[in-house]
């Protein structure tokens, strides 16, 4: 990728994220016996949408020209991760009502980081264990929201 790119990436980023903050500031705050609500999420989306075009515009003034090595790494595309990934992804959102949050995240998780790195299972067994546990145990339990349980 080029940093021209890169600028014209974050400054389109940095404004769907302002359109996405702004525009869930006009969601009303009623929810189903949750008292997250429906605006937190794409005001979430919206601020970390903000954050990341923010830190990809500095590394993109930062960035010096590349060695050549590198440009040929980025030259050839990884389609069988790439489909890997978006299998995994498209399994997720299927699977997600019947199996609950829990193990249809710690599967895509799992699956995820082994096709990015594979050999290291062990400490994507924990990751995915971990993270798919503290972010349901949070959103439940401390934010009062609802995700899809078990399927017993």
């Amino acid at each position: 990728m080029t940093a021209r790119f890169d600028k014209i990436a974050s400054l389109l980023f940095f404004i769907i994220g302002v359109l996405f903050f702004t525009e869930a500031l006009k969601i009303s705050d009623s929810a189903y016996g949750s008292s997250v609500g429906p605006k937190i999420f794409p005001m979430g989306l919206g601020i970390a949408l903000i954050a990341l075009s923010i830190l990809l515009i500095i590394e993109s003034f930062k960035k010096k020209a590349e060695a050549k090595a590198s440009e040929e790494s980025l030259s050839s595309p990884q389609y069988k991760r790439f489909f890997i990934i978006l299998g995994a992804a498209i399994t997720y959102v299927v699977l997600l009502e019947p199996l609950g949050y829990l193990i249809t995240t710690f599967a895509f998780l799992f699956v995820t980081f082994q096709t990015l790195e594979r050999g290291k299972w062990l400490s994507s067994l924990i990751i995915a264990a971990a993270f798919s546990g503290v972010i349901y145990f949070g959103f439940v339990y401390i934010l009062g929201g609802s995700l899809p349980g078990f399927p017993i």
